[in-house]
């Protein structure tokens, strides 16, 4: 397996991540804006072709979310890894004397031993709250599986 890492990925090639994963894909606006959104990208190509990318949303303070999509067929083959040392180097080079950052991530089922060697722990009601979400668009507020199904089409 011969992976390049960079730091550019464009909505389509976004958008074709996601469909691998089976999420459902964004106007190549809104797309556009998620990747542009990031404080740091790194994509990983595999003959040319994109095959997973993070994504760092920082607020320059206390918090990050870190985002990792990642074609299914390339799970534990060390991209995961990959991505999170490169997020956590330069986090660390933002870092200053009594500095501290939360850093989060969602995971896919199955994947959390891959995040805990890096020393994520699992969020807790008892340590943390329980997560909660909401999914928004133009038509109504809708629940995570009929706004997978909100597939956008030109």
């Amino acid at each position: 397996m011969n992976i390049i890492y960079g730091d550019t990925i464009t909505a389509d090639e976004y958008n074709a991540i996601r469909k691998s994963m089976g999420r459902r894909c964004f106007h190549p606006e809104q797309a556009q804006a998620d990747i542009d959104g990031n404080s740091l990208i790194i994509s990983a190509r595999e003959n040319g072709t994109a095959i997973a990318m993070a994504g760092l949303v920082w607020n320059g303070g206390t918090f990050a979310f870190m985002n990792i999509l990642l074609n299914p067929e390339y799970q534990n083959r060390g991209i995961e890894k990959e991505f999170t040392d490169r997020i956590f180097n330069f986090l660390r080079g933002k870092l200053k004397p009594g500095f501290g950052i939360q850093v989060e991530i969602y995971v896919q089922s199955g994947q959390e031993e891959t995040y805990e060697n890096s020393g994520f722990n699992l969020i807790t009601p008892e340590n943390r709250g329980v997560p909660m979400q909401i999914c928004l668009t133009d038509q109504i507020e809708l629940t995570d599986r009929m706004f997978k199904q909100m597939e956008y089409h030109e």
